[in-house]
């Protein structure tokens, strides 16, 4: 919805100079702007989106569910003339609520996620919160992975359940997708697997030695979630598809 806005005009008298008019904008909501960047750089955005990171007295960016083609935070502050605060997953997990949702009780904020931002539970749960505290929230919508991966020539209606894969650590090798991706096989249905990206996590054997340390941006290739449906197949067993003969197709850097 437009923001309310107020338009005075000064009407001609018997005795007045010839007419002028004079046109005072105020917007008076406060809201909360979950807007959506698309897949390629910070020329992306929607025009409606622009217009209100323009407006924004705060302007925040989602960088761990997924990044914008490696676009830094000082190039998209240029392109839209703004502050960018990076919200990363500590703050948007455990901050949000007094970083985000409360400002936006008073002024106005807008919170940029790469692709769309309806395609992640992360962005759906801020939504949540911010109304149940009776913040007004505006989605802008965009082009994400969820339609682009169309490019490919797989029909987006054949499409099943979408599944995460998360990279395998020593003691933690989670196979949750391997059903989801069975079920989609035996209806006939192709599977979306959304890679895994680890952004500014903790080093851990620095944590006991008392220091602050992130250990390497990572963002797992087709190859390694290649590795790991097989491994999937192999510890579980239930045909889910065939190492030798299931066909897969790797899509990488979508939109650039």
């Amino acid at each position: 919805t437009k923001p309310s806005s107020i338009k005075v005009h000064r009407t001609r008298s018997l005795h007045s100079e010839p007419s002028t008019h004079c046109n005072i904008y105020k917007s008076f909501e406060m809201v909360l702007y979950v807007i959506g960047l698309g897949l390629s750089d910070e020329k992306d955005i929607t025009v409606r989106g622009l217009e209100l990171v323009k407006e924004s007295d705060a302007v925040f960016l989602e960088a761990y569910t997924s990044i914008l083609g490696g676009v830094s935070k000082e190039r998209l502050e240029a392109f839209y003339g703004k502050t960018v605060t990076v919200a990363d997953r500590g703050l948007v997990e455990n901050e949000a609520e007094d970083l985000i949702i409360e400002p936006a009780k008073e002024k106005k904020v807008a919170f940029l996620v790469v692709g769309d931002p309806v395609c992640a539970t992360t962005h759906t749960d801020l939504v949540l919160r911010a109304k149940e505290v009776g913040v007004k929230v505006e989605i802008v919508h965009n082009a994400s992975i969820m339609g682009a991966a169309g490019a490919c020539g797989l029909q987006l209606y054949n499409f099943g359940h979408t599944v995460s894969i998360p990279f395998f650590e020593d003691n933690w090798r989670p196979t949750s997708f391997y059903p989801k991706i069975k079920y989609n096989r035996q209806g006939g249905m192709h599977t979306l697997c959304l890679l895994d990206i680890k952004v500014k996590e903790p080093d851990f054997q620095a944590m006991m030695k008392g220091q602050t340390k992130f250990l390497p941006p990572r963002y797992m290739s087709v190859n390694v979630a290649a590795q790991q449906l097989l491994e999937a197949e192999e510890t579980l067993g239930e045909g889910a598809y065939n190492g030798k003969k299931t066909l897969c197709v790797g899509l990488a850097r979508m939109g650039q």
